[in-house]
């Protein structure tokens, strides 16, 4: 990913030095581990140890791969250069070159999954925040775009915390599921390597033994992880499109912080658009493109082909670095979100009491109105207010087919706020516990 959208903690992960150096502790665990075992002399593993503050030559390491046309033994080469041809012979004793690529891109899904989990919890304490402070701040819900029933911006933003909660889970599940490694052998039947091998290194870099693997560990785990990405992803788009509504000039009800000297446009200076919500759905799209991918990379040939390779390669860094930024991204704009209850209440009120129709309409058949009456009625009443701008409740009032069934004063009751949002506790109560604060 490119460094616009890249912080240094996940970018890191994915960097030539991390990669050599996860290598080079699966070699030397692995060596350990023969030396135990009788495989191989233990002062040869021992030596592999005296590369443990070594910093690896890139440069060199691509220099051997030139000619030996395979990244793995250049690694292994420039090895043996620093401890000695003899020492080195006994490394990736009964190993094959996926024992070590496949455990090593797990750890590093391992520790992308750690900086995305702590990112989750950063944006997760953002939406709680501004859920509890704007609980009981009244806006209109839409469906279809359109003006449907009183809400409060709370839940909203109570809505979004249980999505991003339920994604945090997964994630864990993901996680948990891409943390095993593999050092089995050519197609993985320890014909040349001791289990024990696999057992001791998987422990020392903090995974599980893969229960049965090829040459591969199985890739339904990977297309599991960045499946689990990308639903995040369309979760982070989710809050940013309402955001992004949210700001529209004729709705106004909130906007991204608008920062001093901050341009929204280089033609029109009155501009505050939202940038970062649009380069949220952006990212969100680019997360995305590693799914179907990942998935395709399940089905590989017999135990083992590379078509995979590449395409890891290219994902496994640019998903887990974009998805970083992105939530972070979030959580600051969340967390400095200007929010504008006067013009949500505004905004409720401009069809001057119409969103309480349904009210009107439970009221008409609980008091004997069929329902497709009912519905007549309260429909023609709504139709003015629209058409012609009228007042909802005037309008009911001046109904007698109406006021037949209703008394001014039901019909009055009908238009308190108060009994829309009069479960708002038990809904937080669901999403955040008894006591949220």
């Amino acid at each position: 990913m490119i460094p616009r959208y890249a912080r240094p903690e996940m970018t890191a992960i994915w960097s030539p030095e991390t990669k050599f150096r996860i290598w080079y502790e699966i070699e030397a665990h692995a060596c350990d581990a023969q030396a135990e075992l009788g495989v191989i002399p233990k002062a040869n593993a021992e030596a592999v140890w005296r590369a443990r503050d070594v910093e690896f030559d890139t440069a060199r390491i691509d220099e051997i791969e030139a000619v030996t046309k395979h990244d793995v033994i250049a690694f292994l080469t420039h090895l043996a250069e620093h401890i000695g041809s003899e020492d080195a012979r006994f490394v990736h004793q009964g190993m094959t070159s996926s024992d070590v690529l496949d455990t090593t891109l797990n750890v590093q899904l391992v520790r992308a999954a750690d900086i995305l989990l702590a990112d989750m919890d950063k944006l997760l304490a953002a939406l709680k925040r501004r859920a509890l402070e704007h609980k009981d701040t009244v806006r209109i819900g839409r469906s279809h775009g359109i003006h449907a029933e009183p809400t409060t911006m709370g839940l909203t933003f109570a809505r979004f915390y249980a999505e991003m909660a339920r994604g945090r889970e997964r994630l864990e599940r993901a996680r948990e599921g891409v943390a095993t490694g593999a050092i089995s052998g050519a197609v993985g039947t320890f014909a040349n390597i001791d289990p024990r091998v696999e057992e001791h290194v998987c422990a020392q870099l903090g995974l599980r033994p893969e229960p049965i693997s090829t040459q591969v560990i199985p890739r339904d785990r990977h297309a599991m992880f960045f499946a689990t990405l990308g639903v995040i992803a369309s979760s982070m788009e989710n809050i940013a499109i309402e955001i992004r509504h949210m700001q529209r000039t004729e709705v106004l009800e909130a906007e991204e912080f608008f920062s001093p000297g901050q341009k929204g446009s280089s033609a029109m200076p009155h501009k505050r658009n939202p940038v970062l919500t649009e380069n949220l759905t952006g990212l969100a799209r680019l997360v995305r493109m590693a799914v179907i991918p990942a998935m395709e990379n399940v089905a590989l040939w017999h135990e083992r082909d590379i078509s995979h390779s590449s395409v890891e390669r290219g994902i496994a860094p640019d998903a887990t670095i974009t998805l970083d930024f992105a939530l972070n991204r979030l959580a600051g704009v969340i967390d400095k979100l200007v929010v504008y209850p006067e013009t949500m209440l505004a905004n409720m009120n401009k069809f001057k009491g119409l969103v309480m129709s349904q009210r009107v309409l439970l009221a008409l058949t609980q008091a004997g109105v069929s329902r497709e009456d009912a519905y007549r009625l309260v429909q023609r009443n709504a139709m003015k207010v629209w058409e012609q701008g009228k007042d909802f409740k005037e309008e009911l009032l001046a109904d007698a087919e109406v006021t037949a069934a209703l008394t001014r004063e039901e019909i009055e009751e009908k238009f308190d706020l108060g009994y829309h949002t009069k479960h708002v506790d038990t809904i937080f109560a669901r999403v955040f516990g008894e006591n949220p604060a």
